[in-house]
């Protein structure tokens, strides 16, 4: 079991989930530590799940799919089984950026990037509405996105 993560844990996270291309030696640096013990805490970090990889961040828009679109949806039923034939389907489709599995008034709520709306609306309706136990979507196209996710920002100057 690992030990609750220090002060310096939380930053060492902090930094790589701004910037995962940092090298230890930066990353020492900017946590106040010395190169070896900085990247002891990383394997650590790595080991005990709190780093789960890294990856590069693609520019939707620059490869030609500029267009989110959210998507609520309602299932025609919520058993275990439903759900996970819905989970294991939703997998397979491309557009489909994240889907989070929501209470409330709907059971789902996805994220889909396309090149516009003709093929958002394609993929609606040979991919979205096809998946099973879909009873009713509602969609609703992003205008701005205000605030992303940390490791999704573009770093400023």
């Amino acid at each position: 079991m690992s030990r609750e993560l220090d002060n310096i844990d939380q930053r060492i996270l902090h930094e790589l989930e701004a910037n995962g291309r940092l090298s230890i030696v930066e990353l020492a640096a900017r946590v106040n530590l010395t190169n070896t013990p900085c990247s002891e805490r990383v394997k650590r970090l790595e080991k005990n799940g709190y780093i789960k990889g890294y990856s590069a961040i693609v520019d939707k828009e620059r490869m030609g799919l500029a267009l989110l679109t959210v998507v609520q949806v309602s299932l025609t039923a919520t058993a275990e089984q439903s759900l996970e034939k819905f989970n294991e389907a939703v997998r397979d489709v491309p557009e489909i950026e994240s889907c989070l599995m929501v209470a409330g008034s709907f059971d789902y709520l996805l994220t889909v990037r396309t090149r516009d709306i003709a093929h958002f609306r394609m993929i609606l309706g040979e991919k979205i509405n096809k998946l099973p136990g879909i009873h009713q979507t509602s969609s609703f196209t992003v205008m701005e996105a205000v605030k992303e996710p940390v490791g999704q920002r573009v770093p400023g100057p």
